[in-house]
């Protein structure tokens, strides 16, 4: 079994990253390609065919309609993004959600065949709920709180919460540095703000999304922002004369793959698509991490209960 990962190394992956400016058939975690970009060959594998998941009410919905229906980010680079310019969507959690609807029998390649959504966090398990979405990939947090709404496959990758400060900031050094002084953004309904109310001082400030916090932070307009360490760098990468990571992670994020409640039969075909395609991960990692210096390691997943 492979052993949880924890992504923390600050700053080795910060450098690294600003050096780059249930019953189922079918075949689930096929091997990957050669990554590169939508017109590449997919480094999520090859389309899986004759697939069933007896018992679950996603796949029947899913079988239904024709097409799978991800909800996603598009504004976190590195893990859930969309290009302005290209329209083109990229990112780690993107290529997993790729990699879960060709485990499915869809190309993603096919526009017909997979739609995204981009849900705000707030919304999340409400659109689960609802029904809007099959299923949600974007750094979602396992919580016992969202546990008692929805289910998660995985986990599928780790990391921990941090904070993302302007460059030339020397007093924010970390979570023990925040003061009643000091003004915090994240994104409503999202694990890291509940965090920094409880064990800090500091004011919060909240918005839709990350990009947002990240602008009013550039504009001097907050402090800090916080969440997900992975998610800091990839912005940090992107404006390193503007932007830093203060400090070390002070959590243990679990990401996994949101569900409807109770539809254990396509959390366990999940679960065995990541626990056999080990392979594939490993080049999703690469394709889109590989750059920061640190070997990703894939965590094992919780048992269905």
């Amino acid at each position: 079994m492979r052993k949880s990962r924890f992504l923390a190394g600050a700053s080795i992956l910060a450098a690294g990253l600003l050096a780059l400016t249930a019953c189922n058939s079918g075949t689930p975690g096929a091997a990957p390609g050669d990554g590169g970009s939508e017109s590449d060959a997919p480094v999520y594998g090859a389309v899986a065919t004759d697939v069933t998941i007896e018992g679950s009410p996603t796949f029947e919905k899913i079988a239904s309609a024709g097409k799978v229906v991800v909800g996603v980010k598009e504004d976190q680079p590195g893990l859930g993004y969309l290009d302005p310019v290209t329209g083109e969507r990229k990112g780690f959690d993107v290529d997993v959600a790729r990699w879960i609807a060709a485990s499915l029998g869809y190309d993603p390649a096919d526009t017909s065949k997979v739609e995204y959504k981009a849900i705000a966090s707030a919304n999340r398990e409400q659109a689960l709920i609802n029904g809007d979405i099959d299923y949600y990939v974007g750094t979602y947090s396992i919580t016992d709180k969202r546990k008692e709404q929805i289910a998660f496959a995985g986990p599928y990758f780790l990391t921990g919460q941090g904070l993302l400060v302007a460059a030339d900031n020397d007093t924010i050094t970390g979570k023990d540095s925040l003061t009643a002084e000091t003004t915090v953004c994240s994104v409503t309904g999202s694990t890291p703000i509940q965090r920094i109310r409880e064990q800090t001082p500091a004011q919060v400030v909240e918005f839709d999304t990350y990009s947002q916090c990240v602008e009013k932070l550039k504009n001097g307009e907050v402090d800090a922002v916080t969440t997900d360490e992975a998610i800091l760098l990839g912005y940090a990468a992107q404006d390193p004369d503007n932007l830093k990571i203060a400090g070390e992670p002070f959590s243990e994020e679990r990401y996994g793959v949101g569900i409807a409640k109770g539809d254990t039969a396509f959390q366990e075909f999940v679960n065995t698509m990541f626990t056999d395609g080990g392979s594939t991960w490993e080049a999703i990692f690469e394709k889109n991490l590989g750059a920061s210096g640190v070997a990703g390691e894939q965590p094992a997943v919780d048992p269905v209960s």
